[in-house]
């Protein structure tokens, strides 16, 4: 590889309503196409968390894609925290709870 990337982590909290319209598979399909690795879930009080790792500059176009979200959803707020690059995961899927 031609140099270093800046790879890290992040954690994303979706509000809004968020749940019944196919937020998540929105997610999978915009982090996917990015190149990121991660897993998205439902919350038990209604909000979406996801949990994304890759390129720096790709997290930040996903966090920008999380506000915006499907058609039928209206996003309210993103909570992002950031964090160093681990490699726990190896693809972008919904995680089923």
């Amino acid at each position: 590889m031609a140099g270093q990337t800046d790879r890290a982590s992040l954690r994303a909290v979706v509000s809004g309503r968020v749940q019944g319209v196919f937020y998540r598979m929105f997610v999978v399909r915009e982090a996917s196409g990015l190149g990121l690795c991660g897993i998205v879930r439902n919350l038990p009080d209604g909000r979406v968390e996801v949990t994304a790792e890759g390129d720096r500059q790709e997290l930040e176009q996903l966090v920008q894609r999380l506000r915006k979200g499907p058609p039928k959803a209206q996003v309210s707020d993103v909570t992002v925290e950031w964090d160093e690059y681990r490699h726990e995961h190896d693809s972008f899927q919904i995680e089923y709870t």
